[in-house]
């Protein structure tokens, strides 16, 4: 049994692509299964997801455009990869609902309703978090964060290129070490890149802990992760 009974789990969008494709259909099949691997453990499963695969509007403001145009459009690109993650879920008859931060009309998805999502979440449904917080200039860490909040989960699993948190560069550094634990203190006094800094503060402050780890490469990790695995790095109190 999980010491988890409620997780947010922070997806970048660029997890999703695959080298053609801004949405790979193996990788969503594969999304799926780590997120079932949670709901066996009859842990309740929120998410958030990023757009980068599709369009990433800080990259174009420094070109040029107008910094909250191309925030509006990446919001509207998570909106797109939830969509595609929950139409996986259904096919492998996962229950799933999307919401948005800000409204979208058609039936396309609901808005955000931390009620409604916990009752969601509490009837084992898995409930994919888009648009970020709804507003621009804000990262999807602290859309994610904000998420975790308002729905009263335990921790926040973060998915990233590599299987926690190292000292220094692991990608440059071949002899870097990484923490299993940390408090948020010390991350601050390392000056270690784990979310920016209001997600990070925002998670100090309400008592939150961060789990950092590689998802994509072992599709199990998450799983053992939850059964008591010391996989990732734990960042806390």
């Amino acid at each position: 049994m999980s010491k988890y009974k409620r997780i947010l789990l922070k997806l970048s969008g660029e997890a999703l692509a695959s080298t053609n494709n801004t949405v790979d259909p193996a990788t969503l099949d594969k999304v799926v299964d780590i997120i079932k691997s949670a709901l066996d453990q009859d842990v309740e499963v929120g998410i958030v997801v990023g757009g980068g695969n599709i369009f990433r509007g800080a990259a174009l403001a420094e070109a040029g455009m107008n910094r909250v145009t191309g925030d509006h459009m990446g919001m509207l690109a998570t909106v797109m990869n939830a969509l595609a993650i929950s139409d996986s879920c259904r096919k492998n008859n996962v229950e799933a609902l999307v919401m948005s931060g800000f409204p979208i009309g058609g039936g396309v998805c609901d808005p955000v309703d931390h009620n409604k999502a916990k009752q969601a979440l509490s009837e084992g449904k898995v409930v994919i978090f888009s648009a970020g917080t709804g507003s621009p200039c804000f990262t999807t860490d602290t859309g994610a964060t904000l998420r975790a909040i308002e729905i009263d989960a335990d921790v926040v699993f973060k998915a990233t290129k590599v299987d926690g948190v190292y000292d220094s560069d692991p990608m440059q550094n071949p002899d870097a070490v990484r923490y299993e634990t940390l408090s948020f203190d010390k991350a601050i006094e390392k000056n270690l890149k784990i979310m920016d800094t209001s997600a990070f503060a925002m998670c100090r402050e309400h008592n939150i802990e961060i789990c950092v780890f590689s998802m994509l490469e072992d599709a199990n990790t998450l799983s053992n992760i939850l059964k008591g695995d010391s996989l990732g790095t734990i960042v806390r109190n």
